[in-house]
């Protein structure tokens, strides 16, 4: 028995995508501004070198174990919309509803409204951007209680250039997959080219000294506490790792998505931890680790100090190929979710329409750009990626459980490929993941009972995901009133 993707009309969408522009796009969504932006903080929260590669080797491997996990299911169910179809075959269209509805409220918006944030950010490094005085930044915030307040005109001109980049992503989608998965291909393999001229500009640099790689913090003593510190410095290495799964969103596009897909989530996910690694140990040859943590673009810092000022434009210029690939390849599968939702009468109807001559979901594309714009005048590049990672650990977690139960309701079925390790790799991967979120939100909350933050980041993408529960009673009343007049 074996469970496929049909496209028997003019309104489907069309396998086009083989493995090289699907392992581009996989490694694509997941390389963008994570690891040029984030091990500068890490290294703030950790205070040594050592307990900073750890972090990453941790992190890599368990999101090695997670698309592992999660491989076995995009085998054997390759329609689009992909986690969101996964969940209505494990646990039902409720929750199958909730895992959509988050998808485009805070994961996957704010995924792209993060990662295009800090191509607005390098961007601000080349050319200078217009920001209102502190006064006027000041002047308008907006309080949700138990939240906190957010600031919409906070570094307004990096806002802006994010979201006219959002906008120019969603109309170079807006015509067609192939040229959308050309551009994925492109900058993924442009960007892979620039991290590695950086790592090797990073160990020619005289300066640098290996000693670095064992080097800590004189009295260093992170505010919230060790663990608190450990905890913090991992949700920024599973924000650099996050899009791993992103590809089965598109599955129906793929060319035989049941061998295809899991080839790319594991040697991508293999190619992913092997570039992090280096790149870090050449910001840490570079830089040691007391350096490092007061830096705030650590990439650009690295890079002025191993070859000069022409380094730092280097790595702007690096950054914005990344971020730009990461965003458009995040542009492109994610609104595929919206479309399966609208497609099965959980969204709006008109989400579902595909244009008939691009044969793109070019409305669900269009609904996407809007509110993640929304969400980037919402708040910073650290409060949207700690907010859309705790959300996405719940599903992560949930969703590789699914595997435990789809062997139990569909024995039967074909699975081109079986996660390794079973059932030991999947079990870590969910203990892992429960406990992630139980610790993120612990410490939260008590960072903002204690005044050291002014948002609970993980109770505001809670907020946003609950919201989903109005809506799913809408659309699921006014399905079975389409069900009756039938």
């Amino acid at each position: 028995m074996k469970i496929e993707n049909k496209h028997s009309d003019e309104t489907s969408l069309v396998p086009r995508l083989g493995l090289f522009t699907t392992l581009a796009i996989v490694i694509g969504a997941v390389i963008g501004s994570g690891i040029f932006k984030k091990p500068a903080l890490m290294a703030s929260e950790l205070g040594s070198s050592e307990l900073l590669i750890a972090v990453w080797v941790i992190a890599g491997i368990i999101t090695l174990f997670g698309a592992l996990t999660n491989a076995e299911i995009a085998g054997i169910i390759t329609a689009t919309g992909g986690q969101y179809i996964f969940f209505e075959k494990m646990y039902g269209k409720f929750f199958s509803f909730l895992y959509g509805w988050a998808i485009f409220a805070v994961i996957q918006t704010g995924s792209i409204a993060s990662i295009t944030y800090v191509f607005g950010d390098y961007f601000q490094a080349l050319v200078p951007l217009f920001r209102f005085s502190k006064e006027i930044e000041m002047s308008f915030i907006l309080h949700i209680p138990f939240i906190g307040n957010i600031l919409p005109l906070e570094n307004i001109g990096v806002k802006l250039v994010t979201m006219l980049t959002i906008c120019i992503l969603t109309f170079i989608n807006y015509f067609g997959v192939m040229f959308g998965g050309g551009i994925a291909g492109f900058f993924t393999s442009m960007k892979i080219i620039a991290m590695l001229i950086l790592v090797g500009f990073g160990f020619m640099y005289a300066g640098g000294t290996v000693h670095n790689f064992t080097s800590t913090i004189n009295g260093f003593h992170y505010s919230g506490g060790a663990f608190a510190g450990f905890i913090a410095a991992l949700s920024g290495a599973f924000w650099a790792y996050d899009g791993w799964n992103n590809i089965t969103y598109i599955a129906g596009e793929v060319k035989n998505p049941q061998k295809t897909i899991p080839i790319a989530l594991f040697v991508g996910t293999v190619i992913i931890i092997a570039i992090y690694l280096l790149i870090n140990f050449a910001y840490l040859y570079v830089m040691p680790i007391a350096e490092m943590s007061k830096s705030t673009l650590v990439a650009a810092d690295v890079a002025r100090k191993a070859i000069g000022n022409f380094g730092a434009g280097f790595v702007s210029i690096a950054v914005l190929i990344s971020t730009f690939g990461t965003s458009n390849g995040t542009i492109m599968v994610s609104a595929r979710v919206y479309f399966a939702m609208a497609r099965k009468g959980h969204f709006f109807k008109r989400i579902g329409k595909i244009h008939p001559k691009y044969l793109t979901p070019a409305n669900a594309l269009i609904l996407q750009a809007f509110w993640t714009c929304i969400l980037v005048l919402s708040g910073t590049f650290d409060t949207l990626t700690d907010m859309l990672i705790f959300v996405s650990w719940i599903f992560y977690a949930i969703g590789a459980y699914g595997v435990f139960v789809l062997r139990k309701k569909m024995p039967d079925v074909e699975r081109p490929y079986k996660v390794w390790g079973y059932p030991y790799i999947p079990i870590i991967f969910i203990v892992f993941a429960s406990a992630f979120v139980v610790l993120t939100l612990w410490n939260d909350i008590s960072a903002y009972i204690n005044g050291q933050s002014q948002i609970i980041n993980s109770i505001f993408g809670l907020f946003l995901v609950a919201l989903g529960i109005p809506f799913y009673l809408y659309f699921e009343r006014k399905s079975l009133k389409g069900d009756k007049e039938s």
